[in-house]
């Protein structure tokens, strides 16, 4: 059993049905659901469902939302003493809009996950201090710059496996942070988060392949480019490997992001060869847009290797 810190964004997720396009000033909606969320958080409860100790360290509000992010994950055993309470501010609140094809539209307030104070960061990194030295460390964009910074800082000084969600890419773009690429193990961005880290515009496979090369070439040891059809690039020592997936039926894509990136934390934090660990990685972020929402959307791990069995990769060169 590992120990896997998430440190980011914890959300409460507003979600509902909409069957109508969103260029009208009123846009009708159904089946409401009040969901726990969050990158962090999702990445958290996944590590836990799949067997592993996870620590989750954040920021929520002095609300009810606040309790009510944290239930879910605590619930199953998740860490959350290492999460802050910003008083007086609000948890973060996502309003997500589902439509038929399933492919998420989200309206972020981001409320208490940028609102970290130096105690807030201090005792972050208190509790990070605390935890075993081999801790592998995943984290997201979500939060404000100064927390984001110095708790990579922390974990680097910890010489941690650290694995990086670049959502939004903002924090990972400035030639302040990019000279810390190289203490970054793996990187997880989407499409349009790795178009915007190397100025590549993605288009196709090889679009994401130049994409992933460049990223290992300056210093990411495994960049991971999650594709939009559901399968990946990742270019690593190795060489270069994509996973390719068949048809899918999409019933929601929220959540899928966290879903890899949880995943692939814990197939690396079990050693996995690489191919099985990009497998892992996919098929968990493939089960879960199958489902409705996020953290209750995860498969076990049973489901998630049956459907990674399925999976096919290939090798692309260096």
């Amino acid at each position: 059993m590992a120990f896997i810190a998430s440190i980011g964004s914890i959300n409460i997720d507003l979600q509902m049905r909409i069957d109508e396009p969103l260029d009208a000033e009123t846009v009708r909606a159904h089946d409401f659901s009040r969901l726990p969320g969050g990158k962090a958080a999702n990445r958290a409860y996944l590590a836990r469902l799949l067997g592993h100790e996870a620590v989750l360290i954040g920021m929520v509000g002095s609300d009810d939302f606040g309790k009510e992010a944290l239930a879910q994950p605590g619930g199953i055993g998740v860490d959350v003493n290492g999460v802050g309470v910003a008083q007086g501010a609000a948890t973060a609140v996502s309003v997500i809009l589902v439509p038929s094809d399933g492919k998420k539209h989200i309206v972020l307030a981001s409320n208490a996950n940028e609102i970290w104070r130096l105690v807030d960061i201090d005792r972050a990194i208190d509790k990070m201090a605390s935890l075993p030295a081999d801790t592998l460390v995943t984290m997201d964009g979500e939060i404000d710059a100064n927390a984001f910074r110095a708790l990579l800082g922390a974990a680097m000084k910890r010489d941690a496996r650290i694995v990086v969600d670049p959502s939004p890419p903002t924090h990972l773009v400035a030639d302040a942070i990019r000279s810390l690429w190289p203490n970054v193990y793996a990187l997880t961005p989407n499409e349009e988060e790795a178009s915007a880290l190397t100025g590549i515009n993605i288009e196709s496979e090889a679009d994401a392949v130049r994409a992933a090369r460049y990223l290992r070439d300056n210093g990411i040891a495994l960049a991971c480019i999650k594709r939009s059809d559901g399968g990946c690039v990742a270019a690593s020592t190795e060489g270069v490997t994509a996973v390719r997936v068949g048809p899918v039926d999409v019933v929601d894509s929220t959540g899928a992001g966290d879903a890899f990136t949880g995943a692939l934390a814990v197939a690396l934090a079990e050693q996995r060869p690489l191919d099985a660990a990009l497998r892992f990685a996919t098929a968990a972020a493939n089960l879960a847009v199958t489902r409705w929402g996020s953290q209750q959307a995860y498969g076990r791990r049973d489901e998630i290797d049956g459907w990674g069995a399925r999976l096919s990769t290939e090798t692309l060169g260096d």
